[in-house]
């Protein structure tokens, strides 16, 4: 339960800390701190078990069938993700609270922060890779509507809708290769996965296995050249960036290597892809970095450069390099969400983010710039800062790779020349912000401090750069440990933290890279002659241009194929459809089997030649609408009949309800409709339809042949053999619906329910002028509510209301149940608008249904939660029997809860399409508007 809260905690959080909006903005950042302060206490007590390489795993049961389950699973590298994801998520709430101004939506915003913590949360502490692709997936929703949080810029729009559509990509890409692992190993759990390394690098699918899943990975990480879109998240705001940006999101990347290093790791194709992409992205990061104005713009790009520095050390492959990798995803956090807040509040207090304008700023910001310049110092890898550590250890594993004759010289003087680069730019991020003379029209000025408890969670974080750098063993050493034993899922090997490690080549490495870095930055002007040579990509142009294209693209194929015909949308779907069958059906070979024809008796043939009839004669009269529509309701009468014929009495009621409900639907429609419609169709068109229709008949007759005349095994036996035992009722066709496939049936209504409010969104402001005669140009009668009708209808409401609750109450073991009964009961109060009016109807009927559908899905929903309390998987069912004075022994079944959402959601949806049409020609000054809109 321990994990599951954890999790639980922020999406609750989420919904509760706006709560307290209007408490202020302090109370709401205290409000949305309690979460995670609540789940950091609840891992707590498992580090010991932790430490000692032991692995926490709880795990709910949900479609096991499929492989799927609400698992969850906390080891060493899972901790260290949590504690970051937690940690520094309290401290940007802190941020936040001074960050954002008073007339932004606060509340909006600790709740989005939430959510994201929320689902960063699941990613790392899923145990199912079904389950981690849901909370991925949610990370990259919310990042969207963090980044686009200033919706009125137009740059934070453009940067969101980026960084969405490259990582929900990617997120694609990640889920296939998730599906491939699972079908070679055969589960998707995450103990199964590592465990099956061998069987999965032995197996033919892993190449593009592991092309897929690295996909996913580079592109949440903000790989080359999946790169661009991470800079150009910048316009979000600051706390964003050094939450997302920094700390979590983007780490998604790097520990999913992590995490699946032990199953995917090892190989050539692991070794050139991860490796050459980290290198290029090392690269292409830090040089880029140095030229950029923009301070969150220089921290975007070395924050790309850094995550190919860590996806480089795991494509090397070695135990060691794995080490590093964990190492310095730690201390990359610290250092860059500490430079990121120093750069919001530079922003905050100098109106801007330009180098060129704020220099100067040691004079006024002696605080501030203290704990920026630490932090860039260790982002440079500065001795007795924590970035110096893992970059020493960097260094030592490019060092040792074996690659062949020139090439073993590539790793170390890549490695060194981004040490240099990083040693420039931070050297100008010092320098050129808080040295180099005065301001320069600065949109704020004099800038000052900001608040005291603002900087609060810089110093924390910068506090922790010196801490590990200083004494790493006694700080971060457990930690480091205990997460590379879950990366590398066995023993670790032997590796010291120290200051230092005596004077070797990595250390020379160091010197050159320091001293390379600083002379470089003495020259940057030539450094920038020589880059401003080359014309710059608008990586957000040709973004948008490529979006651009495709939205033309597909509107002009949309244009091609959409032209407003039903027939044509017909025609392309059937033809569709049997081309792509035609060929497996023919290799199947379509005949009659062995079972043969079954005989058949008159009343059958009759009412075949009747439905055939009928069917044929809608389509040859298909221009008069009101003939066909009484030839369509005889079709449905058949196949009413048929069903009943073939001992399928439920399917039969069910048929014969929605047939009436569908005629009625349709005769408010062609109350607005010509009776008579022209030929509009050449003669060569007809004979193509018919064509078509005929091989489209003739190929399913065939295949129903087929299939019905050779031996099969169906399920229903175990439907006829569990539907008593198992779910308390006999009728199985209920049963089914109501217990062995309710999660369908919930799906079912939740859709009906949506389908009816989206029509009653479309029509409510729709007013249709009624036509003033039929067709022939009749006039209506004047009668519009004839006496008789009303009279036969009142009395028949509380009758069919009566059938209606028998046939629900006695679905569960005979033919009926909540849909039919829905069905019934709103067939009957139809009647009533028919007969007596909205008006009259509605003046009777004082309540709404859109929250009759929201409480027949609701209900139905409680009941399957309700299973949990009992340790049950949701929408289990329970029956049991009851014996009470004078009625005697009873069955009461907790389906039948469930069957009583379905019963309301079909009520609702029903009534309101109705309404909805029937209200169209109503006069909107009529007195009795209000009536009808509150009755729909």
């Amino acid at each position: 339960m321990t994990l599951s809260l954890v999790v639980l905690l922020p999406f609750i959080g989420a919904i509760a800390a706006p709560l307290f909006a209007q408490a202020g903005r302090t109370a709401i950042a205290i409000a949305s701190t309690v979460p995670a302060v609540v789940a950091l206490a609840a891992l707590f007590p498992h580090w010991k078990t932790l430490a000692a390489g032991d692995v926490l795993v709880q795990t709910y049961e949900w479609l096991p069938s499929l492989g799927l389950s609400l698992s969850f699973r906390l080891d060493g590298l899972s901790l260290l993700f949590a504690l970051l994801i937690l940690i520094i998520g309290i401290l940007i709430i802190l941020y936040a609270r001074y960050y954002l101004k008073k007339h932004e939506n606060v509340a909006k915003f600790y709740s989005l922060l939430l959510l994201f913590m929320g689902s960063m949360l699941g990613i790392v502490l899923s145990s199912n890779l079904i389950l981690m692709l849901i909370f991925w997936e949610l990370t990259s929703l919310v990042s969207f509507l963090l980044i686009s949080f200033w919706n009125h810029k137009k740059d934070a729009r453009r940067g969101a809708r980026m960084a969405l559509a490259v990582t929900g990509g990617g997120g694609l890409a990640l889920l296939a290769g998730v599906l491939l692992l699972g079908h070679i190993v055969g589960s998707f759990e995450l103990d199964a996965v590592l465990a099956a390394g061998d069987q999965i690098k032995a197996h033919a699918l892993y190449p593009i296995t592991l092309t897929l899943v690295l996909l996913g990975a580079f592109t949440k990480s903000a790989q080359f050249p999946f790169h661009f879109w991470l800079p150009h998240a910048m316009q979000a705001p600051t706390p964003v960036s050094a939450y997302l940006h920094s700390a979590t999101m983007v780490k998604a990347g790097v520990f999913l290597l992590a995490r699946l290093y032990p199953a995917l790791a090892g190989t050539d194709q692991w070794f050139y892809m991860v490796s050459f992409t980290g290198m290029a992205t090392l690269l292409l990061g830090a040089y880029v970095a140095l030229f950029k104005h923009d301070l969150k713009g220089l921290l975007a790009h070395s924050t790309v450069s850094h995550l190919g520095l860590i996806t480089l050390l795991f494509g090397m492959g070695t135990e060691l390099a794995a080490v590093a990798a964990v190492f310095h995803i730690i201390n990359h956090a610290t250092f860059k969400a500490s430079l990121f807040m120093a750069a919001g509040i530079i922003d905050h207090e100098t109106g801007t983010r330009d180098m060129r304008q704020i220099n100067g700023l040691w004079r006024y910001m002696p605080h501030t710039a203290t704990l920026a310049m630490v932090a860039a110092s260790s982002m440079a890898g500065v001795p007795l800062l924590n970035g110096f550590l893992s970059k020493e250890m960097f260094f030592a594993e490019s060092l040792e790779l074996n690659l062949p004759g020139l090439w073993a010289y590539l790793p170390p003087v890549v490695a060194t020349l981004a040490g240099i680069f990083a040693v420039a730019y931070s050297a100008r991020f010092i320098h050129d912000v808080f040295f180099n003379g005065k301001p320069v029209n600065l949109p704020i000025y004099p800038p000052s401090e900001p608040p005291r408890y603002m900087k609060i969670p810089v110093e924390i974080l910068v506090f922790a750069c010196v801490m590990v750098g200083m004494f790493p063993a006694f700080s971060v050493g457990p930690l480091l440990y205990a997460a590379a034993a879950a990366t590398l899922a066995g023993p670790v090997p032997d590796y010291q933290l120290a200051i230092l490690h005596g004077f070797n080549l990595p250390l020379m490495m160091s010197f050159l890279a320091f001293f390379g870095g600083l002379a470089m930055y003495t020259q940057r002007q030539r450094f920038f002659d020589f880059h401003a040579r080359f014309r710059e990509i608008d990586e957000k142009a040709v973004f948008e241009a490529v979006v651009a294209y495709l939205a033309d693209f597909a509107e002009r194929l949309t244009a091609r194929l959409e032209n407003g015909s039903l027939q044509r949308y017909a025609m392309l779907l059937v033809v569709t459809a049997g081309t792509v069958a035609f060929l497996p059906l023919v290799d199947l070979g379509i005949s009659i089997g062995a079972e043969g024809l079954s005989p058949i008796d008159v009343p059958t043939a009759v009412g075949a030649l009747v439905l055939v009839g009928c069917a044929l004669a809608t389509v040859a009269m298909h221009r008069e609408r009101l003939y066909s529509l009484i030839l369509l309701s005889v079709v449905g009468l058949m196949v009413a009949m048929t069903f009943a014929r073939f001992s399928a009495p439920d399917l039969a009621l069910t048929q014969l309800s929605v047939e009436v409900v569908t005629v009625v639907l349709l005769m408010l429609a062609l109350y607005y409709l010509p009776s008579w419609t022209p030929i509009e169709a050449s003669g060569v068109r007809r004979w193509r339809d018919t064509a078509i229709a005929l091989a489209a008949g003739i190929g399913m007759t065939l295949l129903t042949l087929a299939m019905l005349t050779r031996p099969f095994t169906s399920i229903s036996e175990f439907f006829l053999a569990n539907s008593k035992s198992g779910g308390g009722g006999t009728n199985v066709v209920n049963v089914i619906l109501v217990d062995f496939r309710g999660f369908d049936t919930l799906g079912e209504i939740t859709v009906l329910a949506i389908a009816a409010l989206g029509i009653y969104a479309m029509l409510r402001e729709i007013k249709l002028a009624p036509p003033s005669s039929d067709g022939l140009g009749n006039p209506w009668s004047v009668d519009a509510h004839p006496t008789m009708l009303k009279q036969v209808s009142r009395p028949l409401l509380p009758l069919a209301i009566m059938v209606s609750v028998y046939i629900f109450l006695r679905g569960h073991n005979v033919p009926g149940g909540g849909f039919i009964a829905g069905l019934i009961t709103s067939i009957a109060l139809i009647l009533q608008y028919i007969a007596s009016g909205m008006a009259w109807t509605q003046h009777r009927m004082r309540f709404r249904y859109q929250p009759m559908l929201a409480l027949g899905v609701l209900i139905a929903t409680l009941t399957g939660i309700g299973s949990y309390a009992f340790d049950y998987p949701f929408l289990t069912s329970s029956f049991a029997y009851v014996t009470l004075p004078v009625v005697g022994k009873f069955e009461v079944a907790t389906a039948m809860i469930f069957d009583m959402g379905v019963y309301l959601t079909v009520i609702g949806a029903t009534l309101l399409l109705m309404v909805s049409l029937g209200r169209l020609s109503m006069k909107f000054d009529q007195p009795n508007r209000g009536n009808a809109q509150g009755g729909a």
